[in-house]
């Protein structure tokens, strides 16, 4: 078990509602959505100094074009905080929203720091898959060891599918699940509380006139989830990857767009502010697999992140696992042999969503409220992620 030097407490969690590639966001900046998430939890904890920010940690796994230039500099800029506040960008492709929270909060457990910002923010709107550019050192392939590299995240799931026999049935089960989780979870309200609307501004020109109009349109529920999708329908899709595979469209992660913020303190700003806090970290853990089985990354993460905290498996009530592909969720859950029913019960990215560098942050988010709302203690932020890594966080509900 790691011993800090102190505590990092989390005040507030909050995110957007996540909008699909090309729907809600489509014209939206991610800077913009990344100022609206810092402004939110900012705004739940007023009575804290801006200025008393420590730095600003976020994280984008596609850092170019609108969402580089050090996205969260540019955001703090943007929010209007004072020019004493930093701000950095991290990629850990799809735990780069998690790798900041983590990193953030380090920084309060070393002594460094008394307030962090750790955020996520990602447009797959406007910087596509891979981003513009792709150049991988060719002598990444002069051997076997790499090759999975180059392999495509589809791929990747195809060959856990493949050695870990995961049906597809199993798959488009687990993701009518994850829509028909999700959907009931927008229905009774439980996002709410961690979820911050979004104004989304869309200038539209009229020919007639040649002006160009302003409509607005505030965003409150998640676009992704679908109340009609059943095994049945999910079963009629072709693959995509693999000719005779069995990782499609319908039991993939969707991508998306969004952003997320966490607002971490150390007990000193706890108690002189008198902010009352939702949660603490408790550990993290990255560890490394074979690129080309990417998607199993968390079975190396989770024993680590639970080693750190001192914890069993038994006492994570709540774990929120990115569901990348429902064949790399579905290998990990039986390796790792976690409980279904703990398991993503609001749903997870096949219906919500994945946007990439965001979606820790988000995660986050989700399972500090829920957490709370369903009076439980501690729970687990997982994912795989890209190259062959996977990622855990663990936090403890106050």
């Amino acid at each position: 078990m790691n011993k800090p030097i102190q505590d990092a407490y989390i005040v507030a969690a909050a995110r957007l509602p996540i909008g699909k590639r090309n729907g809600y966001y489509k014209t939206t900046r991610p800077d913009d959505m990344l100022v609206h998430a810092i402004r939110t939890v900012l705004g739940q904890a007023p009575a804290l100094d801006p200025a008393l920010i420590d730095d600003i940690v976020a994280g984008c796994a596609l850092p170019e074009a609108e969402q580089g230039l050090n996205v969260a500099r540019m955001a703090a800029m943007v929010a209007g905080l004072p020019h004493s506040v930093p701000g950095v960008q991290v990629n850990r492709f799809c735990s780069s929203g998690l790798q900041a929270v983590a990193m953030a909060a380090d920084r309060i457990r070393l002594g460094d720091a008394d307030v962090m910002i750790g955020c996520g923010t990602e447009t797959m709107s406007m910087v596509t898959m891979l981003g513009n550019k792709v150049v991988i050192n060719p002598s990444i392939f002069e051997g076997n060891d790499n090759l999975g590299v180059a392999f495509g995240m589809g791929i990747t799931a195809e060959k856990v599918a493949e050695r870990w026999q995961v049906a597809r049935e199993d798959q488009d089960a687990f993701a009518a699940g994850s829509n028909q989780k999700a959907i009931a979870a927008i229905r009774e309200g439980k996002f709410k509380a961690e979820t911050a609307p979004f104004t989304v501004k869309t200038r539209v020109p009229d020919p007639a006139t040649g002006e160009v109009r302003l409509v607005e349109r505030v965003v409150v529920d998640d676009e992704g989830p679908r109340a009609d999708v059943t095994p049945e329908k999910l079963a009629q899709m072709k693959p995509v990857f693999a000719a005779k595979g069995s990782v499609t469209a319908g039991n993939s992660s969707q991508m998306s767009d969004g952003a997320g913020a966490v607002l971490l303190v150390s007990e000193k700003i706890l108690k002189q502010f008198d902010l009352q806090p939702l949660g603490r970290f408790v550990s993290y853990s990255v560890r490394g697999v074979p690129p080309e089985i990417m998607g199993i990354g968390p079975v190396e993460a989770i024993p680590d992140a639970l080693r750190k905290a001192g914890l069993q498996k038994s006492d994570l009530e709540w774990i929120e696992l990115n569901e990348a592909f429902a064949a790399q969720a579905l290998a990990v859950m039986r390796s790792c042999e976690l409980d279904p029913a703990r398991v993503n019960p609001l749903g997870g990215a096949i219906a919500l969503g994945h946007p990439l560098g965001a979606t820790g942050a988000i995660k986050v988010a989700t399972l500090l409220h829920g957490l709370r709302r369903e009076k439980m203690k501690y729970g687990m932020v997982s994912m795989c992620i890209g190259h062959g890594m996977g990622a855990a966080g663990i936090f403890e509900a106050l």
